[in-house]
């Protein structure tokens, strides 16, 4: 992942400074500091968070695409739609969670319990999701319906 290129820059586009992104999120400094640095994971709760704040994609904090905003995004993850596209795009490529599982070196039972929409697909299982199926992280969260497909932009996205 290298999202926290994309944080900083907009971070820098707004004057903000970390102090300033953390109060948004209501962590500390350091914290957010890790994210950016990308020492530490940043939980889809606080990336969502910031993109709401910033009106921009994950799909773009992600580097899939130019596209700051689609036109239907929602600010909300919806945990219960995400995990049916989940089973859906697991379902479309023959995988069964165990396989999948493997595929995104997590265990199996967090793809049972994403299925089921108890927990929102974490940072880094979204990211290789999207990444190896080419499908919208937004999408893939019920964050937008018209997007499912990313281009092979990413590649030449900075």
């Amino acid at each position: 992942m290298n999202y926290g290129i994309k944080l900083k820059d907009l971070r820098d586009l707004y004057e903000l400074t970390q102090e300033d992104i953390a109060r948004i999120l209501n962590v500390a400094r350091s914290t957010y500091n890790q994210y950016e640095q990308q020492y530490d994971i940043i939980p889809i709760k606080h990336l969502n968070n910031l993109c709401n704040h910033f009106q921009v994609s994950i799909d773009y904090i992600f580097n899939f695409t130019k596209l700051k905003r689609y036109k239907d995004e929602l600010d909300k993850i919806d945990t219960k739609i995400s995990g049916e596209r989940l089973k859906a795009l697991r379902k479309e490529y023959h995988l069964t969670q165990n396989k999948l599982a493997k595929k995104l070196n997590i265990a199996s039972s967090m793809i049972s319990e994403y299925e089921k929409g108890h927990f929102p697909i974490s940072t880094a299982t979204l990211y290789s999701l999207s990444n190896s199926f080419n499908i919208s992280s937004d999408y893939l969260l019920g964050k937008t319906n018209n997007i499912k497909i990313i281009s092979k932009e990413k590649e030449l996205v900075n």
